[in-house]
């Protein structure tokens, strides 16, 4: 079940690109992107990754804290992370528990084929750790205007 607008986001603790523990209730007190994206190093979400890089300055003046979560390893994000020169956190889902919390794993199709796997989405969490928006089949290249234009109204 996707979240909800106007409910606490749910709390988690995942490892970040370099191994460390990274909380969302650790962020309180700063608005937060969650960005939801299947594989490293793929185009599309190369794509969202380097949209969010590209978008940088404008994410800090808003004070936002920005994280994209794949079912990938942390010494993949690393190597996504670095190849790119991402400025922003990416967190290691292997597990799923995330991605299902925040509804963004569920039944996909390509070629013809269902499949379970990744919803790229992304969600708002203003400084309370409130959900301000949920972004469903999200285009890459809009990820960082979308959370940009709620984070202006936060």
């Amino acid at each position: 079940m996707r979240v909800q607008i106007g409910s606490q986001a749910p709390d988690f603790t995942l490892a970040d690109q370099d191994g460390n523990d990274w909380t969302l209730s650790a962020q309180r007190g700063a608005p937060v992107v969650l960005y939801f994206y299947p594989r490293d190093d793929t185009p599309g979400c190369t794509t969202q990754g380097c949209d969010i890089r590209d978008h940088w300055s404008s994410f800090a003046e808003a004070g936002a804290v920005v994280a994209g979560i794949s079912p990938d390893t942390a010494e993949s994000h690393a190597k996504f992370a670095g190849k790119y020169g991402f400025p922003h956190t990416l967190l290691a889902d292997v597990d799923k528990v995330v991605l299902q919390a925040y509804g963004a794993w569920g039944e996909r199709s390509m070629y013809g084929k269902k499949f379970m796997g990744v919803l790229r989405s992304s969600v708002v969490i203003d400084a309370d750790g409130t959900v301000a928006a949920v972004f469903d089949k999200i285009k890459p290249s809009e990820q960082s205007a979308k959370a940009l234009e709620v984070l202006a109204g936060l």
